[in-house]
């Protein structure tokens, strides 16, 4: 299944691995992995400046959604639901 971050951005999600919500004050660890993912020229910003709400941590990237990291959660459980109903 697929799940939509925003912004016309889709991604399986067999892909992701966290979904973390970047409410502040964020976590140390939190910048650490932005930071890396920014320096590897992994981190995608699919948001307007300052409105991020959510990173997706994925296999190959990460991304900085604008849609709430309990919205995307949501949608995620979702299909995984209907994964386990088949």
């Amino acid at each position: 299944m697929y799940i939509h971050l925003g912004n016309n951005y889709i991604i399986s999600t067999q892909n992701i691995i966290a979904i973390i919500n970047l409410n502040p004050p964020l976590n140390e660890d939190i910048k650490d992995i932005m930071e890396i993912a920014r320096s590897e020229r992994k981190l995608v910003n699919i948001s307007e400046k300052g409105k991020n709400k959510a990173l997706i941590l994925c296999d190959d990237r990460a991304y900085l959604s604008p849609i709430s990291s309990n919205t995307l959660y949501k949608r995620a459980s979702h299909f995984a639901e209907e994964d386990s109903n088949d």
